[in-house]
């Protein structure tokens, strides 16, 4: 995986704990200006491995402050450490954890980007995703037996889940958003067409499989955009990643 973007972005306001590994924490931003009135949850990316953690998705997570989002950027376990169970678990408590934050405002949208865009659209189908506002996948690994197909990550999705799709099929389907079904709220995925990273073809092929009738699930194209372009403030594109949560808070 290429190296993040190298954005200096100021030390969140506070760093809280959901758990007692050091994984288990998230750190909040608050308004710089006026308040939405909404948090928008971070989950950061990196083929879910411990080498990237929250801090390269800071830059992100300070441009959502600065427009009047609260912020709650989220760490987990990641594989080998942690695996699936704990990395799913730690997620579930973490958003559980924000939403039980009374200084944080209960209206929620979950923002992430690759790795993290399959928690995020994953995290939909969960007890603790429901009253989500939505989510938005920035460059999303949305459908697993396809980055397993493609040996993204140079095979990230069988160390993610411990083996290959035919050792543990049930446990793979439970992990994948694209076999979950049509997320209970709406999902906003964003891709560029020149993602060196995370193919355009994996959120084409979860987008797919519902249909504009559905209502729920929105593909928006980038064209020239690139893997981290969505998380970059300093990048044209990142305008996008912004206006797809402002529109999910505009449906309440």
């Amino acid at each position: 995986m290429a190296p993040v973007p190298s954005i200096v972005a100021p030390s969140p306001d506070s760093t809280i704990t959901y758990g007692a590994h050091p994984d288990q924490v998230y750190d909040v931003r608050l308004p710089s200006g006026p308040a939405r009135g909404c948090t928008v949850v971070v989950v950061h990316g990196g083929f879910w491995r411990p080498e990237y953690d929250r801090t390269h998705a800071a830059g992100q997570a300070n441009a959502f402050s600065t427009t009047g989002f609260h912020v709650a950027a989220i760490e987990y376990r990641r594989a080998p450490r942690g695996g699936w169970p704990d990395m799913s678990s730690d997620v579930r408590a973490a958003l559980d954890a924000v939403r039980k934050n009374s200084d944080l405002p209960r209206p929620t949208v979950l923002v992430g980007h690759s790795a993290g865009g399959h928690l995020a659209a994953w995290l939909l189908h969960q007890p603790e995703g429901a009253g989500l506002l939505g989510a938005v996948s920035l460059a999303g690994c949305l459908d697993l037996l396809l980055v397993e197909r493609l040996e993204l990550g140079d095979g990230a999705a069988r160390d993610l889940l411990g083996g290959e799709p035919a050792s543990d099929p049930a446990g793979w389907s439970a992990a994948d958003p694209a076999q979950l079904g049509i997320p209970p709220t709406p999902l906003i995925v964003l891709h560029g067409t020149v993602d060196e990273r995370v193919p355009l073809e994996v959120s084409q092929s979860y987008a797919s499989r519902f249909p504009t009738p559905q209502g729920r699930v929105e593909l928006q194209v980038l064209d020239g955009c690139t893997h981290f372009d969505l998380i970059d403030p300093a990048s044209r594109y990142f305008a996008a990643t912004v206006d797809a949560a402002m529109r999910l808070t505009r449906r309440t």
